[in-house]
């Protein structure tokens, strides 16, 4: 059984369009769907070609909705996948949406990889482990991190952000202890996602040494607040918890032992 188109009628939006069958209602197209089935008033369309052109629609709009959310920035293939999916969208019409996106290169996810990690590199202190665990939740495959991560960002690359990151990280912690300084700042790199190698080369090229009066006034302002927080106890048991807490902070025994005898002499 076929039906006649008799009337084509604008919707308000743009490039949509009401098809009348035999003076009747019956379904949306898009004006690119309309231009691929070559519809035309007069034209007879049964069920199967009917069905085909509402097929056709759904990949349509979904195409345009995917457009949409690619014209703010680049997406991975996930991102797209998941948006349409949360649009609920058929994951038939998706998987045709997706395939034209390919083919019409608007998806790559090696492309996105590439741009991520020039990006990251550039305007943050994260390292490989944390870009790799970042395009990883957008759904980026591991080889195409690799490539991106040994194509755009060099060994060289890696320990001068480093480098940079380390003497931040230096300067933020510079009021504690040097050896507790030094593991801040490991570790604070190692968050950031550096490796263990890059780490050491990073901090030996800034070649960081303790300032002796800087330290020994970190000493004080510690050591004294302490000495303070112990007052309750008797003098041997205040040295002794005073001294295990500065050198558990990082401290050398040699000044802490000097900082207990300025307090011994002062009472």
């Amino acid at each position: 059984m076929t039906e006649k188109v008799t009337k084509i009628v604008a919707q308000k939006r743009a490039g949509r369009y009401n098809i009348y069958l035999d003076g009747k209602y019956a379904f949306p197209i898009s004006e690119s769907v309309m231009i691929k089935f070559r519809v035309f008033k007069g034209m007879e369309i049964d069920a199967e070609l009917q069905t085909a052109m509402i097929a056709a629609d759904d990949v349509s709009r979904a195409y345009t909705r995917a457009l949409d959310y690619l014209s703010h920035q680049l997406r991975t293939e996930k991102e797209v996948h998941d948006k349409l999916r949360d649009e609920e969208i058929d994951e038939p019409v998706i998987d045709a949406t997706m395939q034209q996106l390919r083919e019409l290169r608007l998806l790559n996810d090696q492309q996105y990889a590439d741009a991520f990690v020039r990006t990251a590199k550039r305007t943050s202190d994260k390292g490989p482990r944390v870009i790799r665990q970042n395009l990883r939740q957008k759904g980026v495959g591991e080889q195409l991190i690799d490539d991106a991560l040994a194509g755009q960002f060099s060994p060289d690359e890696q320990i001068d952000n480093a480098s940079e990151l380390a003497r931040k990280l230096a300067k933020r912690y510079h009021k504690q202890a040097f050896k507790t300084m030094q593991q801040k700042v490991r570790q604070g790199m190692m968050t950031k996602g550096f490796d263990n190698d890059t780490i050491t080369a990073a901090i030996a090229s800034l070649d960081l040494q303790p300032d002796e009066d800087e330290q020994w006034q970190a000493l004080v302002t510690q050591g004294t607040k302490l000495w303070q927080r112990n007052r309750k106890y008797s003098f041997r048991e205040r040295a002794m918890r005073t001294k295990r807490s500065l050198f558990q902070k990082g401290f050398m025994m040699d000044e802490i032992n000097r900082f207990i005898d300025e307090q011994v002499a002062d009472e």
